[in-house]
Protein backbone atom coordinates (compact mmCIF):
# COMPACT_ATOMS: atom_id res chain seq x y z
CA UNK A 1 0.00 0.00 0.00
CA UNK A 2 2.67 2.47 0.97
CA UNK A 3 4.79 2.35 -2.14
CA UNK A 4 1.82 2.50 -4.46
CA UNK A 5 0.37 5.77 -2.65
CA UNK A 6 4.34 6.90 -2.51
CA UNK A 7 3.87 6.62 -6.56
CA UNK A 8 0.55 8.40 -6.75
CA UNK A 9 2.02 11.38 -4.99
CA UNK A 10 5.09 11.42 -7.37
CA UNK A 11 2.76 11.08 -9.79
CA UNK A 12 0.17 14.16 -8.95
CA UNK A 13 3.10 16.90 -8.66
CA UNK A 14 4.06 15.51 -12.31
CA UNK A 15 7.53 13.97 -10.89
CA UNK A 16 8.98 11.16 -12.76
CA UNK A 17 11.15 8.91 -10.16
CA UNK A 18 14.48 10.15 -11.88
CA UNK A 19 13.41 13.87 -10.71
CA UNK A 20 12.16 12.52 -7.28
CA UNK A 21 15.22 10.23 -6.74
CA UNK A 22 17.36 13.58 -7.03
CA UNK A 23 14.99 15.64 -4.79
CA UNK A 24 15.42 12.90 -2.64
CA UNK A 25 18.89 12.47 -2.57
CA UNK A 26 18.88 8.89 -3.59
CA UNK A 27 19.44 6.57 -6.47
CA UNK A 28 16.02 6.23 -9.06
CA UNK A 29 16.72 2.17 -8.05
CA UNK A 30 16.02 3.15 -4.62
CA UNK A 31 12.71 4.69 -5.51
CA UNK A 32 11.68 2.03 -7.47
CA UNK A 33 12.23 -0.36 -5.15
CA UNK A 34 10.00 1.85 -2.52
CA UNK A 35 7.25 1.71 -5.17
CA UNK A 36 7.30 -1.59 -5.69
CA UNK A 37 7.42 -2.63 -2.27
CA UNK A 38 10.55 -4.49 -2.53
CA UNK A 39 12.21 -1.99 0.21
CA UNK A 40 9.06 -1.43 2.70
CA UNK A 41 8.36 2.19 3.68
CA UNK A 42 7.84 0.50 7.00
CA UNK A 43 11.38 -0.53 7.64
CA UNK A 44 12.75 2.89 6.98
CA UNK A 45 14.01 4.86 10.00
CA UNK A 46 11.49 7.84 11.46
CA UNK A 47 14.28 10.50 10.23
CA UNK A 48 14.24 9.20 6.20
CA UNK A 49 10.42 8.76 6.41
CA UNK A 50 9.81 12.41 7.65
CA UNK A 51 12.63 13.68 4.97
CA UNK A 52 10.76 11.33 2.07
CA UNK A 53 7.75 13.72 3.22
CA UNK A 54 8.87 16.60 3.23
CA UNK A 55 10.35 16.18 -0.07
CA UNK A 56 7.17 15.34 -1.46
CA UNK A 57 5.54 18.48 0.10
CA UNK A 58 8.17 20.54 -1.51
CA UNK A 59 7.39 19.26 -4.53
CA UNK A 60 3.38 20.49 -4.64
CA UNK A 61 2.26 17.19 -2.73
CA UNK A 62 -0.95 17.97 -0.17
CA UNK A 63 0.17 18.55 3.43
CA UNK A 64 -1.92 15.59 3.95
CA UNK A 65 0.30 13.33 2.27
CA UNK A 66 2.24 12.56 5.18
CA UNK A 67 -0.81 11.10 7.14
CA UNK A 68 -1.86 8.85 3.97
CA UNK A 69 1.50 7.01 3.89
CA UNK A 70 1.55 6.76 7.90
CA UNK A 71 -2.04 4.25 7.33
CA UNK A 72 -0.77 3.03 4.37
CA UNK A 73 2.54 1.65 6.18
CA UNK A 74 -0.51 0.49 9.12
CA UNK A 75 -2.13 -1.09 6.42
CA UNK A 76 1.11 -3.12 5.12
CA UNK A 77 1.59 -4.11 8.45
CA UNK A 78 -1.72 -5.58 8.93
CA UNK A 79 -1.65 -7.25 5.79
CA UNK A 80 1.67 -8.53 5.88
CA UNK A 81 0.91 -10.47 9.40
CA UNK A 82 -2.23 -12.35 8.09
CA UNK A 83 -0.42 -13.40 4.75
CA UNK A 84 1.97 -14.58 6.83
CA UNK A 85 0.38 -16.33 9.36
CA UNK A 86 -2.23 -17.54 7.10
CA UNK A 87 -4.55 -20.50 8.89
CA UNK A 88 -2.43 -20.30 12.24
CA UNK A 89 -3.56 -18.43 15.05
CA UNK A 90 -1.35 -14.87 16.36
CA UNK A 91 -1.94 -14.05 19.91
CA UNK A 92 -3.92 -10.53 20.45
CA UNK A 93 -0.80 -9.24 21.48
CA UNK A 94 1.33 -9.27 18.69
CA UNK A 95 -2.00 -8.49 16.32
CA UNK A 96 -2.13 -5.43 14.74
CA UNK A 97 -5.65 -5.60 14.41
CA UNK A 98 -5.47 -5.62 18.06
CA UNK A 99 -3.48 -2.16 18.43
CA UNK A 100 -6.89 0.39 17.77
CA UNK A 101 -10.21 1.12 16.63
CA UNK A 102 -9.75 1.33 12.92
CA UNK A 103 -11.52 4.30 11.05
CA UNK A 104 -12.71 4.14 7.56
CA UNK A 105 -9.50 5.97 5.77
CA UNK A 106 -7.32 2.61 7.17
CA UNK A 107 -10.24 0.31 6.67
CA UNK A 108 -10.45 1.35 2.96
CA UNK A 109 -6.20 0.97 2.27
CA UNK A 110 -6.31 -2.87 3.48
CA UNK A 111 -9.28 -3.66 1.59
CA UNK A 112 -8.19 -1.99 -1.73
CA UNK A 113 -6.17 -4.59 -3.27
CA UNK A 114 -9.52 -6.83 -2.51
CA UNK A 115 -12.27 -4.08 -3.92
CA UNK A 116 -10.09 -2.61 -6.52
CA UNK A 117 -11.82 0.59 -5.24
CA UNK A 118 -9.40 3.38 -4.54
CA UNK A 119 -9.92 5.00 -0.79
CA UNK A 120 -11.77 8.54 -1.33
CA UNK A 121 -8.96 10.26 0.44
CA UNK A 122 -6.55 8.87 -1.66
CA UNK A 123 -8.87 10.49 -5.31
CA UNK A 124 -7.13 13.95 -5.38
CA UNK A 125 -4.07 12.56 -5.98
CA UNK A 126 -4.89 9.88 -8.76
CA UNK A 127 -4.59 12.75 -11.87
CA UNK A 128 -4.79 10.53 -15.02
CA UNK A 129 -0.95 10.15 -16.02
CA UNK A 130 0.48 8.46 -19.65
CA UNK A 131 1.89 5.36 -18.58
CA UNK A 132 4.69 3.81 -20.58
CA UNK A 133 4.04 -0.05 -21.09
CA UNK A 134 1.95 -1.91 -18.77
CA UNK A 135 1.47 -0.55 -14.79
CA UNK A 136 -0.63 -1.92 -12.02
CA UNK A 137 -3.59 0.28 -11.60
CA UNK A 138 -3.67 -0.70 -7.86
CA UNK A 139 -2.17 -2.46 -5.74
CA UNK A 140 -2.98 -6.51 -5.66
CA UNK A 141 -2.69 -9.90 -3.74
CA UNK A 142 -1.83 -12.75 -5.04
CA UNK A 143 -4.52 -15.79 -4.86
CA UNK A 144 -2.56 -17.71 -2.53
CA UNK A 145 -1.78 -14.54 -0.30
CA UNK A 146 -5.81 -13.41 -0.71
CA UNK A 147 -7.08 -16.75 0.01
CA UNK A 148 -4.04 -17.16 3.16
CA UNK A 149 -5.18 -13.23 4.54
CA UNK A 150 -8.89 -14.36 4.72
CA UNK A 151 -8.24 -17.64 6.23
CA UNK A 152 -6.22 -15.78 8.86
CA UNK A 153 -9.32 -13.95 9.43
CA UNK A 154 -11.35 -16.63 9.94
CA UNK A 155 -9.02 -18.17 12.28
CA UNK A 156 -9.07 -15.07 14.54
CA UNK A 157 -13.23 -14.89 14.30
CA UNK A 158 -13.28 -18.48 15.53
CA UNK A 159 -10.56 -18.66 17.92
CA UNK A 160 -10.77 -14.58 19.25
CA UNK A 161 -13.33 -15.10 22.86
CA UNK A 162 -13.81 -12.88 25.71
CA UNK A 163 -13.69 -9.08 25.97
CA UNK A 164 -9.91 -9.03 26.20
CA UNK A 165 -10.27 -10.36 22.43
CA UNK A 166 -13.44 -7.65 21.05
CA UNK A 167 -11.52 -5.79 19.19
CA UNK A 168 -9.32 -8.27 17.28
CA UNK A 169 -12.51 -10.08 16.46
CA UNK A 170 -14.88 -7.34 15.94
CA UNK A 171 -12.53 -6.02 13.26
CA UNK A 172 -11.66 -9.72 11.73
CA UNK A 173 -14.90 -10.18 11.35
CA UNK A 174 -15.46 -6.80 9.30
CA UNK A 175 -12.88 -7.55 7.02
CA UNK A 176 -14.17 -10.99 6.54
CA UNK A 177 -17.09 -9.47 5.14
CA UNK A 178 -15.26 -8.92 2.15
CA UNK A 179 -14.56 -12.82 1.54
CA UNK A 180 -16.59 -13.89 -1.32
CA UNK A 181 -15.89 -17.78 -0.11
CA UNK A 182 -18.97 -19.57 0.39
CA UNK A 183 -17.46 -21.21 3.76
CA UNK A 184 -16.83 -17.40 4.85
CA UNK A 185 -20.70 -16.37 3.85
CA UNK A 186 -21.72 -19.36 6.40
CA UNK A 187 -19.76 -18.35 8.70
CA UNK A 188 -21.10 -14.99 8.96
CA UNK A 189 -24.71 -16.47 9.20
CA UNK A 190 -23.83 -18.02 11.59
CA UNK A 191 -22.19 -15.29 13.58
CA UNK A 192 -25.15 -13.37 13.30
CA UNK A 193 -27.68 -16.11 14.29
CA UNK A 194 -25.15 -16.71 17.62
CA UNK A 195 -25.24 -13.04 18.01
CA UNK A 196 -29.22 -12.23 17.53
CA UNK A 197 -30.15 -14.56 19.67
CA UNK A 198 -29.11 -12.44 22.86
CA UNK A 199 -30.61 -8.89 23.53
CA UNK A 200 -28.31 -5.76 23.13
CA UNK A 201 -27.98 -4.65 27.24
CA UNK A 202 -27.33 -0.86 26.99
CA UNK A 203 -23.79 -1.20 28.68
CA UNK A 204 -22.48 -4.07 26.65
CA UNK A 205 -20.69 -2.29 23.33
CA UNK A 206 -18.65 -5.60 22.57
CA UNK A 207 -22.10 -7.07 21.66
CA UNK A 208 -23.48 -4.10 19.83
CA UNK A 209 -20.85 -4.09 17.50
CA UNK A 210 -20.17 -8.09 16.91
CA UNK A 211 -23.80 -7.78 15.60
CA UNK A 212 -23.35 -4.84 13.78
CA UNK A 213 -20.24 -6.39 12.16
CA UNK A 214 -22.26 -9.40 10.75
CA UNK A 215 -25.01 -7.65 10.33
CA UNK A 216 -23.69 -5.62 7.91
CA UNK A 217 -21.44 -8.16 6.19
CA UNK A 218 -24.52 -10.25 5.44
CA UNK A 219 -26.56 -7.24 4.36
CA UNK A 220 -23.79 -6.56 1.99
CA UNK A 221 -24.56 -10.33 0.65
CA UNK A 222 -28.33 -9.70 0.15
CA UNK A 223 -29.35 -10.76 3.52
CA UNK A 224 -31.12 -7.14 3.72
CA UNK A 225 -33.94 -7.95 6.84
CA UNK A 226 -30.82 -9.24 9.04
CA UNK A 227 -30.12 -5.41 9.13
CA UNK A 228 -33.33 -4.02 9.69
CA UNK A 229 -33.84 -6.73 12.61
CA UNK A 230 -30.12 -5.14 13.93
CA UNK A 231 -31.31 -1.60 13.81
CA UNK A 232 -35.01 -2.06 15.46
CA UNK A 233 -33.43 -3.67 18.38
CA UNK A 234 -31.08 -0.33 19.51
CA UNK A 235 -32.26 1.22 22.23
CA UNK A 236 -31.33 5.08 23.22
CA UNK A 237 -27.82 4.34 24.56
CA UNK A 238 -26.78 2.04 22.04
CA UNK A 239 -28.21 4.59 19.42
CA UNK A 240 -25.45 6.68 21.34
CA UNK A 241 -22.85 4.19 20.64
CA UNK A 242 -23.69 4.32 16.68
CA UNK A 243 -23.67 7.95 16.69
CA UNK A 244 -20.00 7.57 18.06
CA UNK A 245 -18.77 5.06 15.84
CA UNK A 246 -19.89 6.61 12.92
CA UNK A 247 -18.51 9.83 13.99
CA UNK A 248 -14.85 7.94 14.68
CA UNK A 249 -15.16 6.00 11.57
CA UNK A 250 -15.30 9.31 8.90
CA UNK A 251 -12.65 10.42 11.18
CA UNK A 252 -15.33 13.28 13.44
CA UNK A 253 -14.18 11.97 16.40
CA UNK A 254 -10.51 12.76 16.28
CA UNK A 255 -8.82 11.08 19.37
CA UNK A 256 -7.29 7.67 18.31
CA UNK A 257 -9.01 4.88 20.72
CA UNK A 258 -7.16 1.43 21.42
CA UNK A 259 -10.84 -0.33 22.38
CA UNK A 260 -14.45 0.46 21.86
CA UNK A 261 -15.38 0.88 25.09
CA UNK A 262 -15.61 5.06 24.10
CA UNK A 263 -18.63 4.44 22.44
CA UNK A 264 -20.90 4.54 24.94
CA UNK A 265 -18.86 7.51 26.96
CA UNK A 266 -18.08 9.88 24.45
CA UNK A 267 -20.09 12.98 24.27
CA UNK A 268 -21.77 13.04 21.13
CA UNK A 269 -21.73 17.08 21.21
CA UNK A 270 -17.68 16.72 21.32
CA UNK A 271 -18.38 16.81 17.90
CA UNK A 272 -19.78 18.58 14.99
CA UNK A 273 -22.28 16.05 12.91
CA UNK A 274 -21.62 18.39 9.79
CA UNK A 275 -19.18 15.78 8.14
CA UNK A 276 -21.36 12.63 9.20
CA UNK A 277 -24.16 14.43 7.71
CA UNK A 278 -22.58 14.77 4.09
CA UNK A 279 -21.93 11.22 4.77
CA UNK A 280 -24.68 9.58 5.11
CA UNK A 281 -26.92 11.90 3.15
CA UNK A 282 -24.80 10.19 -0.10
CA UNK A 283 -25.77 6.70 1.53
CA UNK A 284 -29.35 6.40 1.86
CA UNK A 285 -30.41 5.55 -1.65
CA UNK A 286 -32.86 3.21 -1.23
CA UNK A 287 -30.95 0.45 -3.62
CA UNK A 288 -28.11 0.41 -1.12
CA UNK A 289 -28.05 -2.62 0.64
CA UNK A 290 -26.95 -1.30 3.94
CA UNK A 291 -29.89 1.51 3.53
CA UNK A 292 -31.63 0.32 7.21
CA UNK A 293 -28.95 1.48 8.97
CA UNK A 294 -27.78 4.67 7.16
CA UNK A 295 -31.00 5.97 7.11
CA UNK A 296 -31.48 5.12 10.94
CA UNK A 297 -28.18 6.75 11.95
CA UNK A 298 -28.73 9.82 9.64
CA UNK A 299 -32.38 10.20 11.35
CA UNK A 300 -31.27 9.74 14.94
CA UNK A 301 -28.71 12.32 14.32
CA UNK A 302 -31.22 14.85 12.66
CA UNK A 303 -33.84 13.96 15.44
CA UNK A 304 -30.71 14.73 18.18
CA UNK A 305 -29.47 17.98 16.84
CA UNK A 306 -31.95 19.51 14.24
CA UNK A 307 -29.54 22.69 14.25
CA UNK A 308 -27.53 20.52 12.00
CA UNK A 309 -30.62 21.84 9.01
CA UNK A 310 -30.23 25.25 10.47
CA UNK A 311 -26.62 26.00 11.07
CA UNK A 312 -25.20 24.51 7.51
CA UNK A 313 -28.49 25.59 5.41
CA UNK A 314 -26.33 24.09 2.32
CA UNK A 315 -26.43 20.39 3.89
CA UNK A 316 -30.46 20.92 3.32
CA UNK A 317 -30.25 20.71 -0.58
CA UNK A 318 -28.47 17.70 -1.22
CA UNK A 319 -30.23 15.94 1.86
CA UNK A 320 -33.96 17.26 0.43
CA UNK A 321 -32.95 15.69 -2.92
CA UNK A 322 -32.14 11.91 -1.45
CA UNK A 323 -35.14 12.32 0.64
CA UNK A 324 -37.38 12.99 -1.93
CA UNK A 325 -35.56 9.86 -3.65
CA UNK A 326 -36.74 8.05 -0.98
CA UNK A 327 -40.55 8.94 -0.62
CA UNK A 328 -41.23 8.25 -4.45
CA UNK A 329 -39.81 4.52 -3.84
CA UNK A 330 -42.31 1.98 -3.09
CA UNK A 331 -39.64 -0.91 -2.28
CA UNK A 332 -39.30 0.14 1.75
CA UNK A 333 -40.32 -0.65 4.92
CA UNK A 334 -42.94 1.34 6.78
CA UNK A 335 -40.23 1.95 9.15
CA UNK A 336 -38.07 3.44 6.74
CA UNK A 337 -40.66 5.03 4.84
CA UNK A 338 -41.46 6.88 8.69
CA UNK A 339 -38.04 7.72 8.45
CA UNK A 340 -38.04 9.71 5.40
CA UNK A 341 -40.91 11.49 6.09
CA UNK A 342 -39.56 12.62 9.03
CA UNK A 343 -36.88 14.31 7.40
CA UNK A 344 -39.01 15.55 5.37
CA UNK A 345 -40.74 17.39 7.97
CA UNK A 346 -37.26 18.41 9.89
CA UNK A 347 -36.20 19.88 6.37
CA UNK A 348 -39.40 21.99 6.29
CA UNK A 349 -39.09 23.35 9.69
CA UNK A 350 -35.23 23.95 9.00
CA UNK A 351 -36.28 26.17 5.64
CA UNK A 352 -38.43 28.34 7.22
Amino acid sequence: MAGFVLKLARQSVGATQDRFAEAAGVDVTTVQGWESGRRPLAAMQTRDFLRLRTTLTRLGAPASIGRHLHEAVEADVVLAAAVDAGPAWLAPAQHPLAANVHRRSLTNLITWPITGILPEQLRPLAAPTRRRGPSASRPELYPDERTRFFDHLLTLADRAAGPDHALLRRQAVYLLSFDQRPASVDWLRGEWARASRQSIRADDVNRLLETRSASVALAGRGDGDVLRDFTAAMSETPDVANLNYWAYWIGELREDHVDDAFMLHADPRSWGGMHLLEHLTRRVAPSSPHLPLNLHTLFTLIASRPSLLTDWPNLRPPLAEAVEVGLSTDELTRTERDQFAGLHYALRIADR
